[in-house]
């Protein structure tokens, strides 16, 4: 995304559990913006912390599920990794 890495969900989640997490995930999301539209700080805080839970349990966020010495490189910028040739070689509308 913009030019990011970002850590995919870890393959080994059974696809139903998958399934059920991006579901909560996405009521997350939605409930945060109803609270910042709503000038909500306090339930604004409370999704943040849904959102937060959820990418962890995906494996999206927190400890790397994959075994090995590869380094987390989430969120950095692609063309300054190891990955910077592959990145340039990707069309430029998106894979």
């Amino acid at each position: 995304m913009r030019g990011r890495l970002w850590r995919r969900a870890d393959p080994a989640l059974p696809e139903e559990r998958r399934r059920e997490l991006v579901a909560e995930l996405m009521a997350a999301r939605r409930a945060k913006g109803v609270a910042l539209r709503a000038g909500d700080r306090d339930g604004a805080a409370a999704a943040r912390e849904r959102v937060q839970t959820t990418k962890e349990a995906l494996g999206e966020r927190g400890p790397v599920w994959w075994s090995g010495s590869e380094p987390d490189l989430t969120g950095r910028m692609a063309r300054t990794t190891g990955y910077a040739d592959w990145f340039a070689a990707l069309p430029a509308d998106g894979p």
